[in-house]
């Protein structure tokens, strides 16, 4: 089970799907998440239970990485306050199938991460501040500000998330695609970004353009941070 896509057997289904109400309004407002997380558990075992394209095989493995969850197995660090992020901060942390650590956290503050949003992600990386370099090249066109700076940790904040590049013992992070939202919506802004990080020696990944492919008036440009990563700035045009 090296890769989480074979994990999930998505079927396209979702809770406004059924036939009976998932999380009904007679639920109080703060159980409700709980209950929505617990069918979309329920809702991939039963995928893939009746997946077409499974072998027998194929799905015992598969619930049997759900089961391992379940169980505690891929612990990676147990709820409970984290005083080194903050006062309030109330975090728990599980080991996805690739080793990555996914958590849950509760914080206080005045603007709430939308439902369904990612909160922080952490990118494990050779050299943070050869990072934080690249990162500050884009940041004016991407919307993003300096937020933490030291030698083994380097943090950037937008409007309503944050992520850290880091230097631990862990492994580095591989393979990353971070996409942004152009700040100012506007076609111009993805040229400025894709300008600005050639112009300051970065490697182009794809420069400005319509992808059509993801919908109508998709632009969109590309480039490579010092890992690696597949770095872009989007405007949908919606």
């Amino acid at each position: 089970m090296n890769d989480a896509a074979t994990v999930e057997a998505w079927s396209g289904k979702d809770r406004a799907d059924e036939n009976f109400p998932v999380g009904s309004w007679l639920i109080g407002p703060t159980l409700r998440p709980h209950v929505h997380a617990f069918y979309a558990f329920a809702r991939n075992a039963d995928d893939i239970a009746d997946s077409a394209t499974l072998s027998p095989d194929e799905k015992i493995a598969r619930l049997d990485a759900m089961e391992a969850v379940l169980l505690g197995h891929r612990d990676d660090g147990a709820p409970g306050p984290r005083p080194a992020y903050g006062g309030d901060y109330y975090g728990g942390f599980l080991l996805d199938p690739d080793g990555n650590s996914v958590e849950a956290v509760h914080t206080d503050r005045e603007r709430r991460v939308p439902d369904g949003s990612i909160d922080h992600l952490w990118l494990r990386v050779r050299d943070p501040q050869t990072s934080r370099r690249f990162y500050e090249t884009v940041a004016p066109h991407a919307g993003l500000r300096l937020a933490h700076d030291e030698p083994d940790r380097v943090g950037f904040s937008g409007s309503d998330f944050s992520f850290s590049l880091v230097r631990d013992e862990r492994p580095l992070t591989e393979h990353v695609h971070l996409a942004f939202a152009a700040d100012e919506d506007e076609d111009a802004t993805v040229q400025a970004f894709h300008a600005a990080a050639l112009a300051a020696g970065y490697e182009d990944n794809g420069g400005p353009g319509e992808r059509a492919i993801y919908h109508p008036g998709y632009y969109g440009a590309f480039v490579l941070d010092p890992d690696g990563h597949n770095v872009e700035l989007v405007n949908h045009n919606r």
